[in-house]
């Protein structure tokens, strides 16, 4: 039987939910990644499905700073709306780049525009929230020599 270990590519059916039980993501897609710490997943969540085989469940607590970090407070702008991309709507990401940093890609979610301003949210949506992830393993495969040179699932 085929177990999870590095350089395998390994697909989940998974849901992600926070502490009380709300669904974050229900998984509609199988997840596919590599295994072997190549940035697909969160490390804890490799860490669970390590030496796991087909048909195993894991379920893994994610506390913030495992999954999307803590929630950043310097990463919220307010801008004049006149200085941003129009038709400018809530919920519309742009990119920007952070303060002294301007060769750092970063997204910002639209969150408000009230009297001619906009703020901005460098934060991902989940940042500053626990998770629990639950995921059933479908299928285990050795990766192929160009999925490891690319360091993910093809």
């Amino acid at each position: 039987m085929k177990k999870v270990v590095k350089d395998t590519v390994v697909t989940l059916s998974y849901e992600v939910t926070d502490p009380d039980g709300t669904v974050i993501d229900a998984g509609e897609e199988p997840l596919v990644y590599l295994h072997g710490e190549y940035g697909d997943v969160f490390v804890a969540i490799e860490h669970a499905l390590q030496g796991k085989s087909v048909g195993d469940t894991v379920k893994v607590k994610l506390q913030p700073d495992q999954a999307y970090g803590e929630y950043d407070a310097d990463l919220v702008l307010i801008e004049s709306i006149d200085a941003l991309p129009q038709p400018l709507k809530v919920g519309m990401q742009i990119e920007g780049a952070p303060e002294g940093a301007p060769d750092e890609a970063i997204f910002y979610r639209v969150t408000d525009i009230a009297e001619g301003k906009a703020v901005l949210d460098g934060n991902h949506p989940l940042a500053g929230m626990a998770l629990v992830f639950t995921g059933t393993i479908t299928a285990v495969r050795p990766a192929s020599p160009a999925e490891i040179e690319a360091g993910q699932a093809q």
